[in-house]
């Protein structure tokens, strides 16, 4: 069975085959991806599915009521645990993340309906032949992260932004030969 090149290993094969591309409309889940993201700036992704399970312990998994109220007594305690990206930057952006999440799914309804307006709804089908054709970041992930900032949002740069597009599938950059790029191409709502 043909994939994109990047799944390598047990944990990126299974995560490219079930999650990686498909269109996430659940705002925990989104959540979670918004902090993951961010966790593995300068790092592999690797690294951050080694470690998912760990960030969903230690941060209520993804319960952003929960995350946004965490102290600072709370961020001290993440920073021995050794399961996570032990970077206090990245912990307080989780928590300044909770906060602004939350305002957004208040003035929007949910935080799924404010990020996926920036796709018009519909996820962009790339029709890449190669990894190398894949960017870092576009026009659409330029726009988010400008948006997410000035909400203040941390750690939601426009690669860091073209990731989270990826991941959740609001971009279906599976390569044409993967098996996975015509399952992801026109998934139901």
């Amino acid at each position: 069975m043909k994939r994109c090149d990047w799944a390598k290993n047990e944990l990126a094969i299974n995560y490219h085959d079930t999650e990686w591309g498909v269109p996430l409309h659940d705002d925990r889940g989104l959540f979670e991806f918004l902090i993951l993201e961010g966790a593995q700036a300068g790092l592999s992704w690797d690294t951050i599915l080694r470690k998912r399970e760990n960030y969903r312990d230690a941060f209520d998994n993804f319960d952003a009521v929960k995350v946004a109220r965490y102290s600072e007594a709370k961020c001290e305690k993440l920073m021995l645990n050794d399961g996570i990206i032990r970077n206090r930057l990245k912990i307080a952006s989780a928590v300044g993340n909770a906060k602004a999440f939350l305002k957004v799914q208040k003035e929007f309804g949910s935080f799924d309906r404010y990020v996926w307006d920036f796709v018009d709804e519909r996820p962009l089908n790339s029709k890449r032949k190669m990894t190398g054709e894949v960017p870092a970041k576009t026009e659409v992930s330029d726009a988010l992260s400008k948006d997410l900032k000035n909400r203040g949002f941390n750690f939601v740069g426009s690669t860091i932004m073209y990731a989270f597009m990826q991941a959740t599938g609001m971009v279906n950059d599976h390569l044409t030969s993967c098996f996975r790029h015509n399952q992801c191409q026109n998934p139901l709502r």
